[in-house]
């Protein structure tokens, strides 16, 4: 397990702290998988406190503030640890998660095929996603991930609108 290095400032333990989102980049095996069910979790748990006609914007502003917040973050542990791309930063997993779930109700079967298919385009990466990855930094580590929540939200937007009906 990678942790931040023991002269780390506050500032760059923080970092480690959000982009491992709170050490569950450290959890084993399949550290990204673990982020993307807890944001599924934390999700349903939080829809229930907000009033439904919110729902689709707070999701929209979760997804934006995780991507926004997260690249910073992500940028710093890549070069403390000296990864590209370390697997255990997961704020990744969790904004594009995230956004998979914008606009879905939030009803288990929908949560669940937004978890499945957001974690199966994060592994396949179809195209263009693996060149995401090729952006500078936090930059790459995230954009990857949103780009596999876009292929999701579309795939799942288009099932309940036309097949779940």
């Amino acid at each position: 397990m990678i942790a931040p290095p023991q002269s780390a400032a506050g500032k760059s333990r923080a970092a480690w702290m959000v982009a491992t989102f709170f050490g569950v980049g450290h959890l084993r095996p399949g550290p990204g998988t673990y982020a993307s069910a807890i944001t599924v979790i934390l999700w349903w748990a939080l829809s229930r406190l907000i009033a439904p006609g919110w729902l689709v914007p707070a999701a929209v502003m979760a997804s934006v503030a995780v991507t926004l917040l997260g690249i910073p973050p992500s940028t710093v542990v890549a070069r403390e640890s000296g990864q590209k791309d370390p697997g255990f930063v997961v704020i990744d997993e969790v904004a594009g998660q995230m956004i998979a779930l914008i606009a879905v109700p939030v009803v288990w079967k929908y949560l669940l095929a937004g978890f499945i298919l957001f974690r199966g385009f994060d592994i396949i990466k179809p195209f263009p996603l693996r060149r995401l990855e090729r952006l500078p930094g936090g930059t790459g580590i995230m954009m990857d991930d949103v780009g596999a929540g876009i292929y999701a939200l579309i795939l799942l937007q288009l099932w309940i609108h036309f097949v779940a009906r």
